[in-house]
């Protein structure tokens, strides 16, 4: 703890950050005042969503920001063994939205959907704040597993669903679908951000409790706007029209299998093989069922498949070195970086801060470098990924290697670390999500999409694992320890990348881009000049 009454960087950080905050508050109450539908040429229920995201992902990021630092320091667990419950609880972050999703869309409509995974979330954040005494023998620990399994649904149901009822809020054929989503999304990143210093600043400097807490009255402010604001949504997100030859299904019934899966999660979370088991027998069932599909297809569509899993096998080696931002990439920050006084955990912002600022300009580079015919294809762009990944932890290590290692790493590396892991992001995670909408057939375009994520939480789980090699045979992470992982997954990964970039033309004409053209739906608006499909997605962000 600092003394009280002294001000350092930290402080600024915070109160500027809550400063920022509260313009955007200001700006959703001049929102709701106005009586007409629309506001800056945008219907006002996009705001709404924008503003019920935004305190989500400050709740979700505030945690994540202090998980590993909670586990490691109060629960008492070993660095490695914290660093596989972390990646253990963001795998299941990312396979959920697969129950909530399919739920939503055959039976309980987006917006019930959205208010329950709220509910849940809120419940989850608050939980978290519980700390009893510390240590793995303490009871209380119990109700740290449940809060985990709560935020783990929550989320899942909460994920799934509200970046749908944005679309949802336009005509497939309306322009402003892309502004929408880019407006969304850097709701998204803000509240990344924003919550990350906020709730990791509390957290580190007055108590655990303080920085949960913050987390979770994001997340009630997120409840709360999107029940007030629910009118604002003109029908978006209700109950889907009964399937023909379906059972009826009571919501409660809906919402008794989301509980269920919470004790199921609170049960998973603990026994992290089984997560690993699961995974693994799912994951080749999935990819194998996929593949057989593309047998019964025609040259075209079949070898469409063969790319969408080729790409698809990359997502796990990228997620499996990104996601050490929250794991051990925290703990070496905290330990061995001269950050000047200010907390680890609030060099977890960084990330989400340079998507904003970065994003706008590849949107631009891909644009500008398809007009003149040189824009990479999806799979060189993958390469590309890979490659900075690499590069990203190496620069860490060289950096850390030529101060020394009984010298503490001066904090540029850090910055420069993410640097690399935001760029190489920007070049694989909206590329990926555009490359999976655009080739899947349509009869196969939920499964596809589903495997994408499904894949991020393989690569999200492999994160603990590797996450867990750094702390060497008695689980404790030593510097040298994660430089030598770190260089060895960094030259691997690079190795990987080269090998795509070698095989992406073969990659590329898989796709068959060039009879793409009469199957593109109201989402690519032009064919560049590399024959690429131009995609209007949103700008990418934090997930």
């Amino acid at each position: 703890m600092k003394p009280v009454g002294t001000w350092q960087e930290a402080d600024w950080i915070a109160a500027i950050a809550s400063v920022v905050l509260l313009i955007f508050l200001a700006i959703g109450g001049r929102v709701a005042a106005q009586k007409e539908p629309e506001f800056a040429g945008h219907p006002k229920g996009l705001y709404m969503l924008f503003f019920a995201e935004m305190w989500e992902r400050f709740s979700y990021y505030g945690m994540r920001a202090l998980l590993i630092f909670y586990l490691t320091k109060h629960w008492l667990f070993s660095d490695g063994d914290s660093n596989v419950i972390y990646g253990a609880y963001t795998a299941l972050v990312y396979i959920t939205p697969m129950l909530g999703g399919y739920l939503a869309d055959r039976y309980l409509g987006q917006r019930k959907a959205v208010l329950f995974g709220a509910i849940l979330l809120t419940l989850g954040h608050f939980t978290m704040a519980a700390e009893g005494t510390g240590g793995q023998n303490d009871a209380t620990i119990n109700i740290f597993w449940a809060a985990l399994a709560l935020i783990i649904v929550g989320s899942g149901f909460l994920k799934a669903n509200i970046s749908v009822m944005v679309g949802q809020l336009y005509n497939l054929t309306d322009p402003r679908r892309d502004g929408a989503y880019t407006i969304f999304y850097m709701g998204i990143n803000l509240g990344a951000a924003v919550g990350t210093i906020i709730a990791g600043y509390l957290g580190e400097t007055l108590g655990w409790a303080y920085g949960f807490g913050a987390a979770g009255i994001g997340m009630l402010l997120g409840l709360v706007v999107f029940v007030l604001g629910k009118g604002l949504l003109n029908g978006a997100g209700e109950r889907p029209a009964q399937i023909p030859g379906a059972r009826p299904v009571n919501e409660y019934v809906l919402y008794g299998i989301g509980l269920v899966a919470v004790g199921v999660c609170w049960f998973l979370i603990q026994y992290t093989d089984v997560i690993q088991t699961l995974l693994i027998i799912s994951g080749i069932g999935l990819l194998g069922y996929v593949l057989w599909q593309a047998t019964k297809l025609e040259k075209e569509p079949r070898e469409r498949i063969y790319a969408i899993l080729f790409l698809i096998s990359l997502n796990p080696i990228f997620w499996a070195l990104f996601e050490q931002a929250g794991g051990s990439m925290n703990l070496f920050t905290d330990r061995f970086v001269d950050r000047q006084g200010v907390p680890a955990s609030i060099f977890q912002a960084i990330n989400p801060i340079y998507i904003i600022l970065l994003a706008p300009l590849f949107a631009g580079l891909w644009i500008k470098l398809g007009r003149i015919g040189k824009e990479p294809s999806a799979p060189a762009k993958f390469g590309i990924a890979l490659l900075q990944m690499g590069l990203a932890n190496l620069a860490l290590v060289w950096g850390a290697q030529a101060f020394g290692i009984a010298v503490m790493t001066p904090v540029m590396f850090v910055f420069l670390y993410y640097l690399l892991a935001t760029t190489a992001e920007l070049c694989l995670s909206p590329v990926g999500l555009s490359a999976m909408n655009r080739l899947a057939p349509k009869f196969m375009a939920s499964l596809i999409m589903g495997a994408w994520f499904y894949m991020s939480a393989v690569g999200n789980f492999l994160a603990g694992k590797i996450g867990e090699a750094t702390g060497g045979h008695d689980g404790e992470m030593t510097k040298q320890g994660l430089l030598d992982i770190y260089s060895l997954f960094g030259w691997i990964t690079i190795g990987i990348g080269v090998a795509v970039l070698a095989l992406s033309p073969i990659v590329r004409k898989w796709m068959h881009l060039d009879s793409l053209q009469d199957d593109i739906d109201a989402r690519i608006r032009d064919v560049d000049a590399t024959g690429e499909p131009e995609a209007t997605g949103p700008l990418p962000g934090k997930a």
